[in-house]
């Protein structure tokens, strides 16, 4: 059997013996660390560069693995995102990471300090944890990895036991690739996540649920480790008055094909002017007719991950046709295949904020669409939710744009687009309140897995002895100090 059929008639494995790995794993990189404290730059860049070549190398068995974990999953997607996307993740860490090396100048105060000088500089933590959702396997399972070893840093993956193929060849790609000593994969279930929660991590990396990020941090707070929490949250869209164009809707119900909804930084729910609402369901259904009318039938529609997820979206479906509420498929003929776990996009016009689909996550292809009578009033409905860890704004005013920006909080946001946030090599991405805490990608990456530490060296002509007993001296810097401000 191949990797990929063996991880799918396998369970995820004996705990025990997987949570006593993890111990003997992170043992050995806690050691190596403590005799490699700052690795310089070359060993950096050869890490990141032995990373790049593993994921170049293993393109048709990343999408093998993916199409075996969701039933259904296009090549092109997996390419793009989960191969792709951290190849250039790492090309823009390795063009910037001397410069992010170098230690950063501070001022001082020459009167008071002399010649003495001041410096930011950066340091790795040392064993890092990353707990790796099973929408983005690859994405987020190996692109923070990055950052995390272009800071110097020893890595632990633990991908999701909803993913077993793609956990699988992950761990057998990165032990090809690496020392164990450096980046390693621990597979397990339930038992083994909590145990990987529990250690005492240098930083601990979750991207996930809010219920299970508190659960983490809980764990993580009885050793004092700093976390990054990626929690997604009820992403909106909002189209301003004007805005509900063919492109614009295009993006919108085009960013529901990526992974078919199953991204934390997909649109949860739009908020539409009341007298565009019928505008945009047909240019919605015009879009999917003209770009992809056979979607749910064909090899570019993701599967949802397990049949448990599945149900879930459609009980959410089951539960708006009980309360009356419309449901306008985007798909002539659409059907959920139970095989594939494949499943049409749903518009549901206008739901109660009492059902499913208006309090959880959705997660998957069902796209509410609230109208509005007043940009204020849609902003109102942003705001009375969770911090979300995406916005989406569309619209040519300018000013108008920056309203809804300046009077909103989420992670990140995008303007005319969806998403586009959480993929910039360049931009840091994260959450905000419920929707997380914390940064990784481009240069907010690298600090959040550095120490960050702060170093003086005295020179001479300074003022310090007077801070010490006898405070003779005391006066005068006082009156000094008040005569120059």
């Amino acid at each position: 059997m191949s990797i990929i059929e063996n991880s799918i008639v396998a369970t995820a494995g004996d705990d025990a013996q997987a949570i006593a790995d993890l111990h003997t794993a992170f043992d050995r990189q806690r050691a190596a660390f403590a005799i490699d404290r700052i690795p310089p730059l070359a060993e950096r860049r050869a890490r990141i560069e032995a990373l790049m070549g593993m994921m170049a190398a293993n393109r048709a068995r990343i999408s093998a693995a993916l199409a075996a974990d969701f039933g259904s999953h296009p090549v092109g997607a997996a390419e793009l995102i989960e191969v792709l996307g951290v190849l250039g993740r790492a090309q823009y860490v390795l063009a910037h990471l001397e410069e992010w090396m170098a230690p950063s100048v501070r001022e001082t105060d020459p009167a008071l300090l002399g010649t003495a000088t001041a410096s930011v500089r950066y340091q790795p933590k040392g064993v890092i944890g990353n707990i790796v959702p099973w929408n983005f396997p690859f994405d987020i399972g190996v692109g923070p990895v990055i950052e995390m070893l272009a800071a110097g840093n020893r890595v632990i993956l633990k991908p999701s036991d909803y993913t077993p193929a793609c956990g699988a060849l992950l761990a057998e790609i990165v032990a090809a690739a690496f020392d164990p000593a450096v980046v390693h994969v621990a597979n397990g279930g339930v038992d083994l996540a909590r145990a990987f929660a529990a250690l005492p991590w240098d930083h601990l990396l979750y991207t996930g649920s809010p219920d299970v990020g508190r659960a983490v941090m809980t764990a993580a707070a009885a050793n004092l480790t700093p976390v990054t929490l990626e929690l997604g949250g009820k992403c909106p869209a909002i189209l301003t008055p004007g805005s509900v164009t063919p492109a614009n809707v295009g993006s919108v119900v085009g960013t529901k094909t990526i992974k078919n909804g199953q991204m934390c930084v997909s649109v949860d729910y739009c908020l539409v002017p009341r007298a565009d609402l019928e505008t945009f369901v047909d240019l919605a259904r015009a879009h999917m007719a003209a770009t992809a009318p056979t979607y749910s039938r064909s090899p570019d529609c993701t599967g949802i991950v397990s049949l448990r997820h599945l149900d879930r979206l459609e009980r959410m479906l089951h539960e708006a046709r009980q309360r009356q509420t419309r449901i306008v498929p985007l798909e002539d003929d659409g059907v959920v295949d139970r095989a594939t776990r494949r499943m049409p996009i749903s518009l549901v016009i206008d739901p109660s904020a009492d059902i499913a689909l208006m309090k959880e996550e959705i997660f998957g292809p069902i796209l509410p669409l609230l109208p509005y009578d007043d940009l204020d009033g849609a902003i109102a409905t942003i705001n009375a939710g969770d911090r979300p860890l995406g916005l989406y704004v569309f619209g040519e005013d300018a000013a108008t744009i920056e309203h809804v920006l300046a009077t909103t909080t989420s992670g990140g946001a995008s303007v005319n687009a969806c998403a586009l946030q959480g993929a910039l090599p360049s931009l840091g991405f994260g959450g905000s309140g419920t929707s997380g805490m914390g940064r990784h990608h481009g240069i907010e990456g690298f600090r959040e897995f550095s120490n960050q530490r702060g170093v003086v060296v005295r020179g001479t002509g300074d003022m310090i002895d007077a801070f010490y007993a006898p405070y003779e001296k005391a006066e005068a810097i006082v009156q000094m100090v008040l005569a120059g401000s």
